[in-house]
């Protein structure tokens, strides 16, 4: 396991967009000051087992033991695994929330003293949804279900219902922040993004089970159009439905409204990520002293209803 505390240090990389992209390397985490209105993130990549709940909150486990991060974001469907081969399988994973998932992510969040955001399938009724909860060391403060599902969730999953809610978080230490959730597939579409950014958010929490090699490039440029922190928590690793086989591309990512990338993490094994940042910074959105990104949108000139 990979695990970095970075103040980021930027070292430009090449890239397919017009938009400087960065990669962090590490510095000696005591160098950092402790100043107000910071907030410290962490991102979680690992390899979820098929239908190991149990397991996979236990190998979690061994993650989250030590890590020092006021939010942390784990992967899409943390506890089941992703390539279903039945209906039956689904919905012997799936729970409701609040439930064992929340309840075990709740012990974490009392522990360290944070909020975690964790993919799961949640059960409501007779319907089951690809979601992410949010969780605090009050307790359950929200179940994001996806609203984009991909390829063979449809077969699986309901479409999330819920919308893009946002929720204002404030730390143990006093520091304020506006957290949204979006999951995996929902990036492709940029209105998820805009939806969070237009309800306030300063920092996207984005559990992945990334396949496509498109995200870990394209998450830059969704930070930087919507001047937002996004947290890409993404697993690794392959799994077949008893026919075909995926292979989950890993590059956890981490990127701040600028765009620049603050952490990338590799292809394969488990990797933590913590850094820290002023969230607020995602509040102003003016590029110059004649432009802001919101302020300049023309909606009378959109046509998003079709």
């Amino acid at each position: 396991m990979h695990a970095r505390e970075t103040e980021p240090v930027y070292i430009p990389i090449a890239s397919a967009f017009e938009i400087d992209i960065f990669l962090v390397e590490s510095s000696d985490p005591t160098d950092r000051p402790d100043t107000d209105g910071m907030l410290s993130i962490g991102c979680i990549q690992c390899a979820p087992t098929y239908l190991q709940p149990d397991a996979n909150r236990a190998a979690a486990d061994d993650l989250l033991d030590g890590i020092d991060a006021d939010l942390i974001v784990l992967p899409e469907l943390l506890t089941s695994g992703y390539y279903f081969r039945s209906a039956d399988d689904v919905a012997s994973v799936a729970e409701e929330t609040p439930g064992p998932t929340t309840d075990w992510m709740h012990g974490w969040a009392k522990r360290l003293d944070a909020t975690l955001v964790a993919g799961l399938p949640e059960r409501d009724g007779d319907a089951i949804y690809n979601s992410a909860a949010t969780v605090g060391p009050a307790g359950h403060i929200d179940t994001y279900r996806k609203v984009h599902l991909f390829n063979e969730e449809k077969r699986w999953f309901e479409p999330g219902n819920r919308g893009f809610p946002v929720h204002e978080i404030t730390t143990a230490s006093g520091t304020s922040y506006r957290l949204g959730v979006m999951i995996c597939f929902d990036w492709y579409f940029p209105e998820s993004a805009r939806t969070l950014a237009l309800r306030g958010a300063d920092i996207i929490a984005h559990p992945s089970n990334l396949v496509l090699p498109h995200c870990p490039n394209s998450m830059p440029i969704r930070a930087r159009e919507n001047h937002v922190f996004t947290i890409t928590a993404n697993r690794y690793g392959s799994e077949s439905n008893g026919t075909d086989t995926l292979d989950f591309i890993g590059q956890s990512s981490v990127c701040a409204p600028t765009g620049d990338v603050l952490y990338r993490g590799d292809a394969e094994g488990n990797e933590v990520f913590t850094t820290r940042i002023s969230p607020h910074e995602a509040r102003d959105r003016s590029i110059n002293a004649y432009n802001d990104i919101f302020a300049d949108r023309r909606p009378d000139a959109y046509d998003l209803t079709r």
